[in-house]
């Protein structure tokens, strides 16, 4: 029984050095709080298969195969490989990215 509660006194003490940080050399994490401009990002909360999946719905896989040139539009289109291809590939991500705000300032001037 004593030595379970040596062990859990031995997990809690975690000696510091000056700068905040642990013996180990990690500093505490600090969340930092979003700014208002990030807030009020229309992308801001919107997860990239929400984004998807609001295009595929609007406009359909043939729209988004012409805008964006990839494969993963074209042939035998799919949530998950569009998801991944997505992911991967920063450029592809952006240009649909784009063309989901279009959308929202469509439906915004209906």
């Amino acid at each position: 029984m004593d030595t379970e509660n040596n062990h859990e006194d031995k997990l809690s003490e975690k000696p510091k050095t000056k700068d905040g940080q642990d013996e180990k050399g990690f500093a505490k994490k600090i969340k930092r709080q979003a700014t208002q401009e990030q807030l009020d990002h229309p992308l801001h909360g919107v997860k990239l298969a929400q984004i998807l999946e609001s295009l595929v719905d609007h406009y359909g896989w043939k729209y988004l195969a012409d805008e964006v040139n990839i494969l993963c539009f074209k042939h035998s289109p799919s949530i998950k490989v569009s998801l991944k291809f997505l992911r991967k590939f920063k450029w592809a991500r952006e240009h649909v990215e784009d063309i989901y705000l279009d959308m929202l300032d469509e439906k915004k001037k209906m």
